[in-house]
């Protein structure tokens, strides 16, 4: 049996040729859709009794010739979408490293809780947990965008670094207690580290969730890109430049989005390639005290349990 068909038989003729006409339709379709698109949002239309011209039509882009608009929406509402995003991750990221430890821990009355608490905040909804704070706790819109986000963002990071824990290998924290590390010790110096660079990647893939949920602080009032853009210049220049302000809106974001989308598949690359690439170095002094003393130690181990299987 060929390595090209272990899974399935090999398309014959027939099957090629079918194949073949039905992404030729598929790709004629989608082209003709496409096209149906362009040409009606390029087609003027009849308002009120007035012609308006198409989408496309060069008086409905003439305002981003002016460099104040350019300011105001990559100033005021990008640097303030950036803002909320990149307070709301420190904190996110911070919360969710205590929830992971809290989530993970031996202790039965501290385990219980923080899984009700996490439970709590990934069902409650992200607009009204900004609006239960904005309206409960009167503050700024910002802060309550921030602390939103960054209380529902950290119960899934933490749920991610707690998978990541339970996925390591168990020998990973019999070594750090061969060592004489308490079990706190071990789980923070040995087996944290690990599952925090396991988890990267699906911790910034939740990252550009993150930035693009602070599209919802338009709803609370806060001030960022599609307050600006959809809003305030809309009603400044008119529905005339609502398409043209909505595609910049649409582009910006998934400029940012993309960016950070790039950056967590290059991160991932980069920890993996990291992680593989390490070797016990016999040469390094540090590397075979601490290889001597996990030795000993399971030595020792051994020959207690030895004992007490005798007695």
């Amino acid at each position: 049996m060929s390595g090209s068909s272990v899974l399935f038989d090999a398309p014959g003729p027939r099957a090629r040729r079918l194949s073949l006409i039905s992404s030729i339709v598929t790709g004629v379709v989608i082209v003709a859709g496409l096209a149906w698109i362009v040409m009606t949002l390029a087609a003027p239309r009849e308002s009120g009794g007035i012609t308006l011209p198409g989408f496309f039509d060069p008086s409905r882009w003439d305002i981003f010739t002016d460099p104040v608009v350019w300011e105001r929406i990559l100033v005021v509402g990008v640097g303030g979408t950036l803002q909320a995003a990149l307070t709301a991750s420190v904190f996110a990221i911070a919360l969710g490293m205590v929830f992971s430890l809290l989530r993970s821990s031996e202790i039965r009355w501290i385990r219980v809780p923080t899984a009700i608490v996490l439970e709590f905040f990934r069902g409650m909804p992200l607009l009204l947990m900004m609006l239960f704070i904005l309206l409960v706790f009167s503050v700024p819109a910002f802060w309550a965008v921030v602390v939103a986000l960054t209380l529902y963002n950290g119960a899934l990071i933490g749920e991610a670094l707690r998978a990541g824990l339970a996925a390591l290998p168990r020998g990973q924290r019999e070594a750090g207690l061969s060592l004489g590390m308490r079990p706190l010790q071990s789980k923070m110096l040995v087996e944290f580290p690990q599952a925090f660079r396991q988890m990267l990647p699906i911790i910034v893939a939740q990252l550009v969730v993150l930035l693009k949920d602070t599209s919802l602080g338009y709803i609370v009032g806060y001030v960022e890109l599609m307050r600006v853009t959809l809003n305030n210049m809309a009603s400044f220049f008119g529905n005339r430049y609502l398409f043209s302000l909505f595609v910049v809106t649409l582009v910006l974001y998934l400029i940012m989005n993309l960016s950070l989308s790039w950056f967590a598949r290059w991160l991932s690359r980069r920890t993996a390639s990291k992680s593989s690439g390490k070797r016990l170095d016999p040469d390094n002094p540090n590397q075979a005290m601490l290889l001597a003393e996990a030795s000993a130690a399971a030595r020792q181990s051994d020959q207690t349990g030895g004992m007490g299987g005798a007695i």
